[in-house]
């Protein structure tokens, strides 16, 4: 396997990207909006403070990406 054949199945597998994960859409607005409302007031961020929405997206992404092969 040459480094050419790595490089092009790469390029292919982040062209679909986009495509893949457009399906997540609420799932981003509603960890953004976690995160936008937790760094709006006076209180520092804090870790896991969006865990739940985080882990939302990160389903989603991963159910896209493994069904999208």
């Amino acid at each position: 396997m040459s480094g050419r054949d790595v490089w092009l199945r790469t390029r292919a597998r982040l062209r679909r990207f986009p495509v893949l994960l457009s399906g997540c859409g609420e799932q981003a607005a509603a960890y953004g909006r976690c995160v936008a409302a937790a760094a709006g007031g006076p209180v520092e961020l804090r870790k896991d403070g969006c865990l739940k929405e985080f882990r939302a997206l990160r389903d989603c992404f991963a159910q896209a990406v493994g069904t999208g092969d």
